[in-house]
């Protein structure tokens, strides 16, 4: 079925929803549909996750517990927007640095009008790279972070093990992005919700419903929790757990480099 979930073993790099691309292409449709919902994220966010976006964002900045001391550095993957990065660094009493990283100019852009906006430009970098190719040397981040945006990476194998290559030894990787629902009666609710609703909602938004049909279908091709946490391990990470938030909708998988 086109709507089957990819496994540990791929297929998210010809996924562009529920079709089918060739290797290569993903990466500019994606970007094209980021260009599009850049101004409305949070919008976009709240209408996808029903609001909830916000408390297991909330939860995943408790779980990654910033150290509150200067030298402590992370980097935000997929998170131009700032949205993250805002909180690890109001987590750490102002006294992290994070570098926020997009492959979406327009998203960057956005993030960095906001920064300045919270008087946080100080504690943070705007960095425009592929989350496949990172411009940084080994070992150069206490932790990695990506929140809704791995299943957007065509090829995640390689973003996941260039996660694990500028992390220190001790460092740790957290990822949260919507996954599998597990309870029978919310996920019949759920997929109503998404394919019914999310693309209308996106269109009376911002004008364009065909954003938020993909990002709605890419969520059903994304790997279940087990087979993703699979992966994880796969690039390298120790003492790999994920958390299920609100029955499955979304998960946080958290990993360590030992």
């Amino acid at each position: 079925m086109a709507d089957s979930r990819t496994s540990a073993d791929g297929g998210m790099e010809t996924s562009y929803g529920f079709r089918e691309v060739a290797d290569g292409e993903k990466q500019g449709l994606v970007n094209e549909v980021f260009h599009k919902v850049a101004k409305r994220y949070d919008v976009m966010n709240d209408v996808m996750s029903m609001g909830m976006h916000r408390a297991w964002k909330d939860a995943m900045i408790s779980a990654l517990n910033p150290r509150k001391e200067a030298g402590y550095r992370v980097l935000d993957v997929a998170g131009g927007t700032g949205d993250i990065a805002f909180r690890i660094v109001e987590a750490s009493n102002r006294l992290a640095h994070a570098t926020v990283l997009d492959i979406n100019g327009s998203m960057l852009g956005v993030g960095a009008e906001r920064a300045e906006k919270k008087k946080l430009s100080d504690n943070l970098t705007f960095v425009e790279a592929n989350a496949e190719e990172l411009p940084f040397e080994p070992n150069s981040f206490d932790a990695y972070t990506i929140a809704f945006g791995i299943r957007n990476v065509p090829h995640i194998d390689v973003a996941l093990k260039e996660a694990y290559r500028v992390l220190k030894r001790g460092g740790r990787l957290l990822v949260l992005e919507f996954s599998e629902v597990d309870l029978p009666l919310l996920d019949r609710v759920y997929d109503a919700w998404s394919f019914n609703a999310i693309p209308k909602f996106g269109k009376a938004i911002t004008g364009d419903a065909e954003p938020y049909q993909y990002l709605v279908e890419s969520i059903r091709k994304f790997p279940n929790q087990q087979d993703f946490a699979t992966m994880i391990r796969e690039a390298g990470f120790s003492r790999v757990n994920f958390t299920n938030y609100t029955g499955g909708i979304a998960a946080l998988h958290s990993g360590w480099k030992l």
